[in-house]
């Protein structure tokens, strides 16, 4: 057997022993490769709906105080789910504003009781919220 120079070998044993299962593995040997997975990403949105999607969250978090912030979040990623294409399918955006209202009344009242300490934690609360709501849309395939 062919001992690599970084190769563990317990004394006495064979390379690889294993007591509990009595098997033997060789280490230091490459495993075959595996192929890498290759994702093709493309994304068609446009200026003047991307202008619309972000007047329209601004305008109702702005109106709003920061309340309605959900619905804008919401609004956004849905577009941006739209337009995003993986693989030769859309994704989708599966969060709604009042599944999100609760936790964000929940961070927003953590952050004022911190004086403003929360917010470390708020964005990638939020973001993890948002990557879990998204989904590859298999009913509709790309066209172009």
């Amino acid at each position: 057997m062919t001992q690599y120079p970084y190769s563990p070998n317990p004394a006495g044993q064979p390379q690889g022993y294993y007591p509990q299962t009595g098997q033997t593995q060789s280490y230091g040997v490459p495993q075959a490769a595996q192929p890498p997975l290759t994702l093709r990403f493309g994304f068609d949105g446009g200026a003047a709906t991307w202008f619309g999607v972000q007047l329209g969250g601004f305008l109702v978090t702005l109106l709003t105080l920061g309340i309605c912030y959900p619905w804008a979040v919401v609004m956004v990623y849905r577009w941006k789910a739209k337009h995003t294409i993986v693989n030769g399918y859309r994704l989708r955006f599966t969060g709604t504003a009042p599944g999100l209202f609760g936790r964000w009344i929940l961070w927003l009242l953590l952050t004022l009781i911190t004086l403003g300490i929360y917010s470390f934690w708020l964005y990638p609360r939020l973001t993890k919220w948002i990557v879990e709501h998204q989904e590859i849309d298999p009913s509709r395939p790309w066209e172009g």
